[in-house]
């Protein structure tokens, strides 16, 4: 990139540390580059097992990789035998690690001016203050999810919540049905390990020097008005390739670290041979699985919709798909094994985006203005896709039966009326909006307090 040449030997350091999963690495990736155009040194540090994924072709992110054991450095989260015992190892084993890491930098000379790392990694924070070095703390899921969880948290919110108490009601937010909660919140006993990763992931938010969010002012303004009153809260996001939004980082079209290989060059030779709008691009990201069940019902869905469609499906998911659809479908439809989401967002041919909510989808999809079909699963998705519908106004929301199953018919018709519909034409409407406010906030920093800039000003202070 042309705005990091001919940096100076003092300029600050600040070492990123992500959840080792794509989905939080891109949005640290994206705030490593930024503090890079503005002169800031930036070092991202990750697991062995995910340094070793990233293919040896990876577009470069001009932001070197530092590597530490989380105890299954072969094979990642998926060689451990339950969450648990990987999230046991990566605290006792990588805090360890951590600390040899910055030890290492610091005794070869590197200094180290802050520490960001992932809000779901809190003991980061332990090892960083033994070494006097001052902390950032990165949160990747939307301000409206993380106040609910700041409240359960407290114990200002009781969880289970009683589906009898129909609507909560939270400083920043509309009133929530109890619908409309993520996961762990309407029931965290299934996901013991995860409920504790969230709702504990602010124990140590008051000794940090910067909390840092991956939105944008103009998304969750009340919301985050509410949230500086805890926090020296930043708004950085969103945390997406320059080249899709103000256009400032000339070679900066990628995340840069695919931990998936895409189809890249099928994708693109179907969408380009298909009309202005008229695709359903699906997918459900990088870490969600359908059941067998539920994956029939979209599968067979798209099929019955009529419409040209780019279904995304991991090779450990395809095994689910219905037996000879892929054999079946027309010219109408592209399933791949993974995709560059943002270039296909960004092409003329889609219309319309079905999508698992993840918070990094939605903020593509919103950023590019893309309206959407939200299909949430589990844990933010679900209030995130209740912000999609009746906040941000950006699609529609499915609906799922008793067995927490969308049915095909129910999918087709939300297609349909964002695709074809009414409904449709409001969503693009503002999803454009958002589109242009987006860029502007990204123009600005991060939000209208110039966020990153502020950050930037601190560490060059610092010194």
């Amino acid at each position: 990139m042309a705005e990091q040449q001919h940096k100076p030997e003092n300029q600050p350091h600040v070492l990123l540390f992500p959840w080792p999963s794509q989905g939080h690495i891109n949005p640290l990736i994206q705030f490593g580059k930024r503090l890079l155009s503005k002169g800031v040194k930036t070092t991202l540090v990750t697991t062995i097992f995910v340094s070793n994924s990233i293919p040896s072709t990876r577009s470069h992110t001009s932001i070197p990789i530092e590597s530490i054991s989380d105890g299954f450095d072969a094979g990642g989260f998926a060689a451990a035998a339950s969450s648990d015992v990987y999230l046991e190892s990566f605290r006792e084993i990588g805090s360890r690690s951590l600390a040899d890491l910055i030890g290492r930098l610091r005794s070869g000379g590197t200094a180290i001016d802050a520490v960001v790392y992932d809000s779901f990694i809190p003991w980061a924070f332990d090892v960083v203050k033994e070494f006097g070095i001052d902390c950032g703390v990165f949160l990747t899921q939307a301000c409206a999810v993380n106040n609910v969880y700041y409240h359960v948290y407290k114990g200002i919110l009781s969880i289970p919540l009683d589906p009898k108490d129909s609507r909560v009601s939270l400083p920043g937010l509309p009133e929530l049905e109890y619908s409309e909660m993520p996961s762990f919140v309407q029931n965290p006993g299934p996901y013991p390990t995860w409920s504790h990763i969230v709702f504990n992931q602010f124990s140590n938010f008051d000794q940090t020097r910067w909390v840092f969010s991956n939105t944008f002012y103009k998304l969750e303004q009340e919301v985050i008005e509410w949230m500086k009153t805890l926090w020296p809260l930043r708004v950085v996001g969103p945390t997406i390739p320059s080249m899709y939004l103000d256009r400032q980082l000339e070679d900066d079209n990628d995340y840069g670290v695919n931990l998936i290989k895409p189809n890249h060059k099928e994708c693109m030779e179907w969408l380009n041979d298909k009309p202005k709008g008229s695709v359903v691009y699906v997918a459900f990201g990088s870490y969600g699985e359908l059941g067998e069940e539920q994956m029939e019902e979209v599968a067979w869905g798209l099929n019955d919709s009529s419409l040209n469609f780019l279904l995304v499906v991991r090779a450990s998911e395809e095994e689910k798909l219905p037996k000879g659809f892929v054999d079946q479908k027309t010219e109408k439809g592209l399933v791949v094994s993974w995709c560059r989401q943002l270039e296909v967002l960004s092409h003329e041919s889609i219309g319309c985006f079905v999508t698992h909510c993840g918070f990094n989808s939605t903020l593509e999809a919103i950023s590019l203005g893309v309206p959407i079909v939200a299909m949430p699963q589990w844990t933010d998705q679900i209030t995130n896709a209740k912000c999609i519908e009746d906040i941000w106004g950006v699609g529609m929301r499915t609906k799922h039966d008793e067995k927490g199953i969308v049915r095909r018919e129910n999918l087709v018709s939300c297609i349909k009326a964002i695709m074809e519909g009414e409904q449709g034409v409001v969503a693009r409407r503002n999803a454009k909006k958002w589109r242009d406010l987006t860029i502007e906030a990204v123009a600005k920093g991060g939000s209208s307090d110039r966020d990153i800039d502020a950050f930037v000003s601190d560490l060059n202070h610092s010194r």
